[in-house]
């Protein structure tokens, strides 16, 4: 396992870290197999964890908890707030009304008295920069949280917090959490130049593209990924942009299999090899399935193998823009682009 310096905090952590969205309902997890799943990323040199209070309603942090008793100072935790926790309008968002109450939510959820990383998210258009940040900050000064970050943000919007951090004296975002793989590779050109501008750490989640990049889905085969079964629609081949990715897929594949490596070591070892990233989040459902992501733990791509990946999927293009998560409002709602 390779460490890197989490932006600019001192933190040392795993470019593999451990992504907890799955251990419950969502990823039909039971207590025991995150319990081991945990165990063995552990083992295999994963220091950081990350999971969200929406994940199960809550039941992935509680999970994460029960996994991690009588370690804790051994694990880097984060976890994430502002999306809806249940139907209560303001059970949700990024105000200082409801992420002090609901770290302490998470708090108790985990069995922690502080957590190493507090994530907004997503961002909420309804609350001011200089309201969520001046939360965050008196949360840290009381210690239930070291540091915190932003997750998914447009790029304009991380360059808008950062400098209401400036103009209000208040402690700024110190990573950002955004989606990257092969196959959606759009950050490049936009969020990654500005978390290397600010100095941010990434995290970056679904780097094996919601298990396009796992191997499974490939031509010929009858797609039958956890994800496939809830989310039909992103793995629909008569979807052009589908096709599209299921055409790359196999070119990679091609790739890795010259290079000596499996589809997930090329897909990991990819994220990782980018100098903005800090580590790549993966979220395996089974001891398998994290077995053979460890397995990219070390990998390093030369040369070659990057050149060739760029011939397939250029730099800065998404294969799935509609997947995206950090799309302008403006340009998903027509009533804010006319008069």
């Amino acid at each position: 396992m390779q460490y890197r310096t989490l932006g600019r905090t001192g933190v040392q952590v795993s470019t593999l870290a451990l992504g907890a969205m799955n251990f419950g309902r969502i990823g039909r997890t039971t207590q025991d197999e995150a319990t081991a799943i945990v165990d063995a990323a552990l083992e295999g040199g994963i220091n950081l964890i990350d999971t969200a209070d929406m994940y199960g309603d809550g039941e992935s942090e509680e999970m994460v908890g029960k996994a991690i008793a009588g370690r804790r100072d051994d694990i880097v935790l984060a976890t994430k707030a502002g999306m809806p926790m249940g139907e209560e309008r303001n059970h949700r968002g990024a105000s200082r009304r409801w992420l002090t109450a609901e770290l302490d939510d998470s708090l108790r959820r985990l069995g922690v008295d502080h957590v190493d990383l507090y994530q907004i998210h997503r961002w909420d258009p309804t609350t001011s920069d200089e309201e969520t940040l001046s939360a965050l900050t008196d949360l840290q000064r009381a210690g239930k949280i070291r540091h915190f970050g932003s997750s998914t943000y447009p790029a304009h919007r991380i360059v808008q917090a950062q400098w209401a951090a400036r103009e209000h004296h208040l402690r700024p975002y110190v990573t950002e959490q955004p989606s990257y793989s092969l196959l959606q590779r759009g950050i490049e050109a936009h969020v990654l130049p500005v978390t290397q501008e600010y100095g941010l750490g990434v995290l970056a989640w679904s780097p094996l593209a919601s298990g396009w990049l796992s191997g499974a889905v490939r031509k010929g085969r009858e797609i039958a990924t956890s994800r496939s079964t809830f989310l039909p629609q992103r793995f629909d081949l008569t979807v052009p942009s589908n096709q599209a990715r299921l055409d790359a897929v196999e070119k990679l594949a091609e790739v890795a299999d010259q290079a000596g490596l499996s589809l997930i070591q090329l897909a990991l070892g990819f994220v990782t090899a980018h100098p903005g990233v800090t580590s790549a989040l993966i979220g395996p459902r089974t001891l398998d399935h994290l077995r053979s992501q460890l397995a990219a733990a070390d990998t390093v791509l030369s040369t070659d193998v990057l050149d060739a990946v760029d011939a397939i999927v250029p730099p800065g293009v998404d294969l799935a823009p509609e997947e995206k998560f950090d799309t302008p409002p403006s340009l998903l709602d027509p009533s804010l682009r006319r008069r």
